[in-house]
């Protein structure tokens, strides 16, 4: 184990799988109590706190819906009364929902804005009572944000492009409290959301200068940068990691 983020506390949004698990992992890694919550994959939650204590490093599960903001805010300041503090938060759970505007739900739509804008926005104010200087706020958006080549993804890009608006909003807020605010925009990653063997890899990766899908490993190890003490001058920023992608 590192130990560049001992003594730190985490909280990270949709922990228990893909991006989310692998952050979590590599945030523990690097010395930091990491908390998380799930939705409704309680196995899955507890064999990753099983795997992280197995490693050395420390994690503590907490159920919450992240499209709640009254599950949100209790899980978060739950986390903030057991462990002290909150030094870091990773808005990472998202959803994605695709398809023609023509049939679009507005159902979908809701969703997407939900879980994907309004609960970054949500966690940030319930975090802030609780991180001192030095604290890192990182959002896990998408290289859709800034290139949609293919139809259906309309909202989806809508919902991450709004996340770089924030970020730098957010970022002359708090860069008087010496708090960092980050995006952190992966491209094709390899998870149960979106395989390496799916039926739209070769499509994707046909748009890359790297044809193959990151691991979330990778993904974390971005995450864990912004994290650490040598990201302290960076701030506002969206920070791709697509494989070429968007080039």
């Amino acid at each position: 184990m590192s130990a560049s983020l001992s003594g730190k506390v985490a909280f990270v949004t949709g922990g228990a799988r893909g991006i989310g698990a692998a952050v979590v992992r590599r945030l523990a890694r690097d010395g930091a109590t990491v908390a998380f919550t799930y939705h409704s994959s309680a196995a899955g939650a507890g064999e990753l706190v099983a795997a992280v204590e197995a490693a050395g490093g420390r994690a503590i599960a907490v159920q919450a819906d992240v499209a709640d903001p009254a599950s949100l805010n209790g899980a978060i300041n739950d986390v903030a009364h057991r462990l002290g503090k909150i030094d870091i938060l990773v808005n990472n759970a998202g959803v994605l929902r695709m398809g023609p505007v023509e049939s679009f739900s507005l159902e979908d739509f809701d969703e997407t804005l939900n879980v994907n804008v309004r609960a970054v926005f949500v966690a940030a104010k319930a975090v802030l009572p609780h991180m001192g200087n030095g604290g890192r706020i990182i959002n896990i958006g998408s290289c859709n944000a800034e290139r949609m080549p293919f139809a259906g993804g309309s909202a989806y890009a809508m919902s991450k492009s709004a996340l770089r608006g924030l970020v730098q909003g957010m970022a002359r807020d708090l860069g008087p409290r010496g708090i960092t605010v980050n995006n952190v925009q992966p491209g094709p990653t390899n998870t149960d959301m979106n395989p390496e063997t799916g039926d739209f890899a070769d499509t994707m990766h046909g748009l890359m200068a790297l044809q193959r899908h990151a691991s979330a490993d990778e993904i974390a190890g971005m995450v864990a940068y912004v994290a650490s003490p040598e990201a302290g001058f960076v701030t506002g920023a969206g920070l791709t990691i697509d494989g070429g992608f968007n080039a």
